[in-house]
């Protein structure tokens, strides 16, 4: 408890720590009536949990978890999240404690933050320009056009690198080593700052996919109403594993853990196109439909 006189009891609560349990207290006593502080050492609450892309045992997507608790903590009047705050002293006893707290600087207003990311994109230090090497990439010729003309649309732009990654990938439906490669080359962005981007978003492949990426989605509600037999039916219609792509490159299949319609479940994606409430009968059509195109 958090108050200014030594006997006074007031109902003000502080929670350490804003992990998924953290935030989980934070919101029964808020919704109980009590006033909460939350203090995180980290920039941002959510902890661990917030990193993983699913959880066991279920497999449920993480974010899915997560995500309700985190628009219900910023839009509750009384709960105060302290960010990039640790505790100094506990002083007190039961129901009168005082807490004292040391906040590391944000170098930001927060009331006048809007989430917009300009700070990021104009930071010194996170867009060190790398000292380039001496040899130059040179793009083969299938290449070499397209990706000149999407760097000269992007570079002047503010954060160029995530537009010219999305553009690439649309265009060759991966992204090929010797074009991230000169990618680098050209933006001034490390290799390895584009390879962390290239790898961590799902919907980037760094190695050659079909026209068509097939995802079906093993989340714990289209398990349960029978997604893996959907899987086993398009593995056997196209004769290729998970993670794998047909022979003449015009499906890649993947699973993927939740595509966001659960209400449809089970559900499937091809390419931007979702399929909901299917039945192993039904999957033959959606083939065909996508191979006569």
């Amino acid at each position: 408890m958090n108050g200014n006189g030594h006997d006074k009891k007031i109902g003000a609560a502080l929670v350490v720590g804003g992990g998924i349990g953290g935030m989980q207290a934070a919101l029964d006593l808020a919704e109980a009536g009590i006033k909460v502080h939350l203090a995180e050492s980290k920039p941002s609450i959510g902890g661990v949990m917030s990193q993983l892309d699913k959880t066991f045992p279920t497999n449920d997507c993480a974010m899915c978890t997560i995500a309700p608790r985190l628009v219900s903590i910023g839009r509750h009047k009384d709960i105060d999240v302290l960010t990039l705050s640790d505790v100094e002293t506990i002083q007190g006893e039961p129901g009168n404690f005082r807490v004292a707290l040391s906040r590391k600087a944000r170098y930001v207003d927060e009331s006048a933050c809007t989430g917009c990311g300009a700070c990021v994109v104009n930071c010194p230090t996170r867009n060190f320009v790398q000292v380039q090497e001496k040899a130059r990439t040179e793009l083969a010729p299938e290449f070499k056009a397209k990706v000149v003309s999407i760097i000269e649309h992007n570079k002047r732009r503010d954060g160029p690198l995530m537009p010219i990654l999305q553009q690439i990938n649309a265009s060759f439906n991966y992204l090929p080593e010797p074009v991230l490669r000169y990618v680098s080359q050209e933006t001034g962005y490390s290799l390895s700052h584009i390879m962390r981007v290239a790898t961590f978003y799902g919907s980037f492949s760094v190695v050659p996919r079909g026209k068509y990426v097939v995802h079906v989605c093993l989340g714990t509600t289209c398990y349960v109403r029978g997604s893996e037999r959907l899987m086993d039916k398009f593995s056997d219609i196209l004769k290729i594993r998970p993670d794998e792509s047909t022979s003449d490159m015009l499906f890649t299949l993947k699973t993927v853990r939740c595509i966001g319609c659960c209400g449809l479940a089970p559900a499937v994606m091809v390419g931007d196109s979702v399929f909901g409430k299917l039945t192993s009968k039904a999957v033959p059509e959606i083939v065909n439909k996508y191979r006569g195109r």
